[in-house]
């Protein structure tokens, strides 16, 4: 697959970009991973620990679909690291359950380590974003803090 090279010019949250192509300015969502709101636990250092990382800095983008907003729905490379990956052994995101794909079970493996860790968002109560837009920022919430690999796996089967 050709991979889309461009400069990062906005961390609009942890799992949303601005990208400049040589074709024009695009939003892009980083591919299977969901990543707290700005206004949720985690959320603010997540985007922060983002932007670190790739604002104003050149990255590869590895397209996977376009979503209902018409954003690019990507994979995010720079400097040989798969940046969506980075975000969830780094506890700044979760495997995005609903939207994973089989080659990307890695990522239930790597929110786990980071649970186990207590790495990022993982320090405190931690509350799925999916969760958290879904009820209004109300809950109920899910109590993922014993959940494991192979339940994020079995979650993907059932979607």
């Amino acid at each position: 697959m050709a991979l889309l090279p461009g400069k990062v010019t906005r961390v609009v949250d942890a799992d949303t970009i601005d990208v400049l192509l040589s074709s024009g300015r695009i939003r892009v969502r980083l591919h299977g991973i969901d990543a707290p709101e700005r206004d949720q636990a985690g959320g603010g250092a997540a985007s922060a620990w983002l932007a670190s990382q790739l604002l104003d800095q050149p990255v590869q983008l590895e397209p996977v679909s376009q979503d209902r907003y018409d954003r690019l729905v990507a994979v995010v490379h720079h400097q040989g690291r798969n940046i969506n990956r980075e975000l969830v052994r780094n506890g700044h995101a979760w495997a995005y359950r609903r939207y994973l794909r089989n080659a990307d079970r890695e990522l239930c493996a790597l929110e786990y380590q980071a649970r186990r860790e207590r790495a990022g968002l993982w320090a405190a109560a931690a509350h799925a974003p999916w969760e958290y837009r879904a009820t209004a920022r109300r809950g109920p919430f899910t109590d993922f803090s014993r959940s494991t690999s192979r339940d994020c796996r079995r979650a993907m089967r059932q979607r």
